[in-house]
């Protein structure tokens, strides 16, 4: 017995050191992986700048070396930020070693609006006289619209252009919530506000369908205008190259009309890159991709580290509702303008803004820090993507609000949505319950029972009351009647171009623009950027991918495409109080 307790504990104290060894070398290793992402990087003279568009653009990339492998599933899971990509793009323009940029794009993981501004940079990149050229074996209407702006566009021989014109689908779950036995109960303002749709009907509302082709056309017109100076080519004709539908035809069609310039294939492609770049045909051509450039050092001609700075803090995601941890909480948000405001370094701010919205509270939360920020320096809202109900509820108080052409903005309303189990509970599962109160109504809201007639008026004036909240906000912020926030709001989502003729924003631009305007309201001649909320640590990030990548990896994994669905029924479980979203998450195909 004596032997057994002995080797026994010298199992176990052997397992703990060898523990504690793991341990001291797997931090080691992380510890080497974080200094190596923080080393800059070289250039070799006559590069390129290889930007392939094959992870998905944010707004900002969270710091994390570990994010090409999700631990759940073992996959890449790298993302790229706009800010990034952006800065590149300019520091390209400049920098002596790089001679051009090439594009490989197939698809763009990004919203129209985050496509548009990288068109932008990449158009202010062509004045420096250095070369862009894009080729593709398949280019997606986003990425076409993104090569255009290439001074020779080469397509694949036996590749395509997806050009059809811009379309999305909506998903309605009326029907197979009468299945389950759940009747969703909806309190809402404005005939627009059409988030609740898809538990009302079974098809879009004549409003809905209205609003939607609207800010349809309104895109789609933005992207033919470029397109058209690009290619030289006139707009009706390229409605009617989207009418044949050219995504199904041969790269010859593509050719035959003047989509792209030349055929080529992709060792073609690159004695192209060698004769643009000085590079022997013996030789590979020196490319850089964005991961690897960010870390290039920018020569300036100022030395040292200016002192005042303009603080970019990022807002996107769902507002107190979203189930990720990238998604804004108005708490951390807030303290983050608060911070800004009271540095006397930061002189200015830009609030860059790519939500759908969400809890109306956690809106008004963020609304009052911006309104206290901008009674003391400038603030200017740039909008992404999506800039639209509690997304425009906490620019509307920003000195000026900014947004790209193809923004989706508006939808001004608040709704409620209580479900109403009953049936499910009771007819399907068999389940039945009780309640004991004190009061008349202790056990409002109930998710078992409809609601009384009672319970129906007290939340439809809640909903009322926060709503002349909501446009008492706009019109004070916008200079505006409430009455006439009120005939533009009723929760109708509207495109940037509309926008800006009904005053609900100030001027077009992307976030360059943006940092550029808040440069000279606050009279600055050197500056330098600080981004907020401030990022985790490396380390965090890799416990949290740890410990709640895998089952969103693996739920991902099995249902593909399907996911959207549960994760807009997630969110819908764990949302709470006022809700002031958008009507539908917008994907544009």
């Amino acid at each position: 017995m004596r032997q057994f307790l002995k080797f026994t504990l010298a199992s176990i104290v052997g397992v703990m050191i060898a523990g504690l060894l793991l341990l001291f070398v797997s931090i080691g290793i992380i510890s080497a992986l974080v200094s190596s992402s923080e080393q800059p990087a070289q250039i070799e003279g006559n590069s390129v700048l290889l930007l392939k568009f094959d992870h998905m653009i944010v707004d900002r990339a969270r710091i994390n070396p570990f994010d090409d492998l999700d631990f759940g599933i073992f996959q890449s899971n790298k993302t790229v930020g706009l800010n990034d990509m952006l800065d590149c793009i300019r520091k390209a323009k400049t920098d002596d070693n790089i001679t051009g940029i090439y594009l490989n794009p197939m698809d763009i993981q990004a919203g129209m609006a985050t496509v548009e501004e990288i068109r932008a940079a990449l158009k202010d990149f062509k004045t420096s006289g250095k070369f862009i050229y894009a080729y593709g074996e398949y280019l997606s209407q986003k990425a076409y619209y993104l090569t255009t702006i290439a001074d020779t566009l080469v397509l694949n021989p036996q590749g395509s252009v997806d050009f059809r014109g811009l379309g999305g689908e909506r998903t309605f779950y009326k029907k197979a919530l009468e299945k389950l036995g759940v009747e969703v109960q909806i309190v809402r303002h404005g005939k627009f506000k059409a988030a609740v749709e898809p538990f009302l009907l079974e098809k879009m509302s004549d409003e809905n369908r209205l609003q939607t082709q609207t800010y349809l056309n309104s895109l789609w017109n933005e992207m033919l205008t470029d397109i058209s100076a690009s290619r030289k080519i006139s707009i009706e004709e390229l409605n009617g190259i989207a009418d044949m539908v050219a995504s199904f035809r041969k790269a010859d069609f593509a050719k035959e009309k003047n989509l792209v310039d030349r055929l080529k294939y992709k060792d073609q492609v690159i004695d192209d890159l060698k004769k643009l770049t000085g590079t022997s045909a013996k030789d590979d051509v020196k490319a850089i991709d964005i991961f690897k450039y960010v870390k290039v050092p920018e020569n300036r001609e100022q030395k040292g580290i200016a002192r005042k700075k303009i603080a970019v803090i990022y807002a996107s995601g769902s507002i107190d509702t979203g189930t990720s941890e990238d998604d804004i909480k108005s708490e951390d948000l807030s303290r983050a303008i608060r911070e800004a405001r009271r540095d006397s370094s930061i002189k200015a701010i830009v609030l860059r803004i790519n939500s759908p919205g969400g809890s109306a509270y956690g809106s008004e939360v963020i609304w009052r820090e911006v309104k206290l920020a901008a009674e003391i320096k400038p603030v200017i809202a740039s909008m992404g993507d999506v800039a639209a109900s509690g997304g425009y509820y906490i620019a509307a108080a920003a000195d000026t609000i900014m947004a790209d052409r193809t923004t989706i903005t508006g939808s001004i309303g608040i709704f409620g949505m209580i479900p109403n189990a009953e049936k499910l509970m009771t007819d399907k599962l068999g389940i039945t319950q009780d309640v004991v109160m004190t009061n008349q109504h202790s056990d409002m809201i109930s998710l078992t029972r409809p609601m009384s007639a009672f319970e129906r008026d007290l939340m439809q004036q809640t909903i009322e009351d926060g709503y002349d909240t909501f446009i008492s906000r706009v019109a004070e912020g916008r200079k505006m009647d409430k009455t006439a926030v009120d005939e533009i709001g009723q929760g109708r989502v509207w495109a940037a171009t509309n926008a800006k003729e009904i005053k609900l924003i100030d001027v077009y631009g992307g976030l360059t623009d943006a940092i550029e305007l808040a440069k000279k309201m606050a009279n600055l001649d050197t500056y330098r950027i600080v981004n907020l909320p401030k990022l985790k640590d490396p380390l965090e990030e890799l416990m949290k991918e740890i410990s709640g990548s895998a089952k969103a990896g693996f739920m991902k994994d099995e249902m593909g495409e399907n996911y959207k669905y549960y994760e807009q029924l997630r969110s819908l479980i764990s949302q709470k109080g006022v809700m002031a979203r958008m009507p539908y998450d917008i994907e544009i195909h």
